[in-house]
């Protein structure tokens, strides 16, 4: 199946839009990343515009594939790139033509929010909070997924709090998982929402926000 049968969406919430991820954003996203990297030191980012257009270019092979699709982050007061997340692990599961859970071959049965990062300035604003609500929202409420999946290493406290903050529900750590972005083996910590957990989790995001 090819890119133009899983299209490319924007999101546009309260603080931020979500836009597709292109080679275009890696000078700024370079220059995002190293506003300050004291809070990255656990979190996959472009260290420079090489590796920016590095990163874009694995995210968009991805997209190809039908197993990723990425976003710049935009806040919206300036007009800025400030970082990117992206649906990844996308799931298309095989049912029968007649089953209940058969579904059109572009729309995913489950997923995961991840590569998510904001430059330093930008966290802890509101903005983190306001981008998963609006990917979550379209998963949940236009593909219908049954679940969504949220992940980092075990021993990142700041990302464990913010996925906990969201309201995902923690599944347990997955030991020797992969490799750590700082050169060792990383535990991963693995986190969920199901849909029927979304409606709580929804109201839960809207009054954070305001």
């Amino acid at each position: 199946m090819t890119a133009e049968t899983f299209p490319q969406i924007e999101l546009d919430g309260r603080y931020a839009r979500l836009v597709p991820l292109s080679s275009e954003h890696a000078g700024a996203l370079s220059e995002a990343a190293n506003i300050s990297r004291k809070t990255f030191n656990l979190t996959g980012v472009p260290v420079d515009v090489e590796s920016a257009r590095q990163y874009i270019q694995r995210a968009l092979d991805q997209y190809k594939n039908r197993t990723s699709l990425p976003f710049a982050i935009v806040e919206k007061k300036s007009g800025k790139i400030i970082g990117t997340s992206r649906y990844m692990n996308i799931e298309f599961w095989d049912y029968p033509a007649d089953h209940q859970l058969k579904r059109p071959a572009h729309i995913p049965h489950a997923l995961e929010i991840g590569s998510t990062w904001l430059a330093e300035p930008y966290q802890r604003t509101g903005i983190n909070t306001d981008a998963k609500l609006q990917l979550l929202t379209y998963a949940f409420e236009v593909w219908q997924v049954l679940r969504v999946s949220l992940k980092t290493d075990a021993r990142n406290v700041r990302s464990r709090t913010n996925i906990e903050r969201v309201g995902a529900k923690f599944d347990g750590v997955v030991r020797a998982h992969m490799p750590s972005f700082d050169g060792g083996i990383r535990d991963t910590a693995f986190y969920s929402i199901l849909s029927a957990e979304w409606p709580q989790v929804k109201s839960s995001l809207a009054a954070k926000l305001r």
